[in-house]
């Protein structure tokens, strides 16, 4: 072949190479023209706990069960996430549907929108599978509160559960497309509901907020939306419309831990599952480790099992590092901010405060500050701590156990969080 053959097969097959390119560059945006879907809200599913041996929630049989939840960005279709990972039988459901709220258990009856799965208005989950709805028509916008209604026909204990929520169970029948729901009792045990997916046509980004009672919101005022997580959500929501939009998922579960299942599944067991699987993952901020560090050495009420060992800072820190390699993992990597943690001496529960316990929290804050493994850091114990007395929380912002922060406390952490971290 000549020279010139051989220029003329190469511009010839440039061409070609340009042409396929821009097809597929012109088929890219049209998919992201027509939507994408990301998640808008979330709960990390998990057994049912007492802390301080209450009984669970009665078995749901013939009932209805309306959970209302905050959803942090918008989108014009939605889909639900249901679980029974927990479970250890399939769960049948036998409707549900979604819906805007407009007072307590009361919904919007234009918003009414009834779920179906591959078609049909019914469904059994496999234990220990999850299940996603078909999406609905559904506009909505960031901070909607919405309701999701499932009817249980047959009796089914509470097997997958997130405390700590707002939720409704009705007397007998079916009542997903109820306005109002007959004999609503309303509780803070939320079963079977683990997700909210939006579709929209945004630039969105969905930040992940994985930790403990601290992340999930503990002893800030019930029913309301007051955690951390939850005020962060309504500050980036606030923000001038050309910053990119950004979802904010609380996958906290009260009493959890880093390396340790105790109260749910540990953060290395469960941050596949609960973080890495959200639709959209851009950012996580991670707040984990003071249970490891707390429940050391103490006997919990009503067990047998011998009391946990106590951690070092070097457990938790290499635990950190486990998770900082599988975020970064990700393609693309995704971005992960670490957390320091916030004071505890003179907590209410017996045993879990020591000068001990808190040489190795100031040990492993010191690492989260200067090792520059995470991409950033966000500096919880320096907003909340007093300065006369750094071991404990400031007083106007501690909700009265010295552990977890009360309302004025979680609206700190969150006015603390540089925005700029999620431009």
């Amino acid at each position: 072949m000549n020279a010139w053959v051989r220029s003329r097969t190469r511009t010839v097959s440039l061409l070609i190479a340009v042409v396929v390119y821009a097809a597929i560059g012109v088929t890219a945006c049209q998919r992201a023209g027509d939507g994408a879907w990301v998640a808008a809200w979330g709960a990390s599913p998990l057994a049912y706990l007492s802390f301080s041996n209450t009984p669970p929630p009665p078995a749901y049989e013939d009932q209805t069960v309306r959970q209302l939840l905050r959803i942090s960005t918008g989108g014009d279709q939605v889909k639900v996430r249901f679980s029974n990972e927990i479970g250890d039988k399939p769960l049948l459901i036998g409707s549900a549907s979604v819906a805007i709220v407009d007072n307590d258990s009361s919904i919007e009856p234009d918003s009414v929108r009834p779920l179906t799965f591959g078609g049909e208005t019914s469904i059994t989950i496999p234990a220990g599978a999850p299940a996603l709805s078909d999406p609905v028509s559904l506009p909505v916008t960031a901070l909607t509160e919405l309701a999701v209604s499932i009817y249980l026909p047959e009796e089914t204990p509470p097997g997958t559960v997130h405390m700590g929520r707002n939720s409704f169970r009705s007397g007998a029948g079916d009542f997903t497309r109820a306005i109002d729901l007959p004999g609503a009792e309303k509780t803070m045990t939320m079963v079977f509901l683990t997700g909210i997916y939006v579709r929209t046509t945004e630039d969105t980004g969905v930040i992940v907020a994985l930790g403990d009672s601290i992340t999930d919101g503990a002893a800030s005022t019930p029913f309301t939306y007051n955690s951390w997580p939850d005020v962060l959500a309504q500050r980036l929501s606030e923000r001038d419309g050309e910053y990119r939009s950004m979802a904010v998922i609380n996958q906290g579960i009260s009493g959890n831990q880093l390396l340790r299942n105790l109260a749910g599944t540990s953060v290395l067991g469960r941050f596949d599952r609960d973080v890495l699987a959200t639709p959209g993952l851009t950012h996580i901020v991670m707040l984990i480790g003071i249970n490891d560090i707390g429940s050391g050495g103490l006997q919990f009420p009503g067990t047998t099992r011998p009391p946990p060992e106590m951690r070092t800072a070097q457990e938790i820190i290499a635990g950190y590092q486990q998770v900082i390699a599988r975020a970064h993992s990700m393609s693309p990597p995704v971005t992960i901010y670490g957390a320091t943690l916030t004071p505890f001496e003179g907590t209410a529960f017996p045993g879990y405060y020591s000068p001990q316990k808190d040489e190795v929290r100031m040990a492993v804050n010191k690492w989260i500050r200067t090792s520059g493994e995470f991409n950033a850091v966000i500096d919880f114990d320096l907003a909340i701590r007093d300065p006369d007395h750094p071991s404990r929380l400031v007083p106007e912002y501690d909700s009265g156990d010295k552990l977890h922060p009360g309302d004025a406390g979680y609206k700190r952490m969150a006015d603390s969080i540089d925005l700029s971290l999620f431009e």
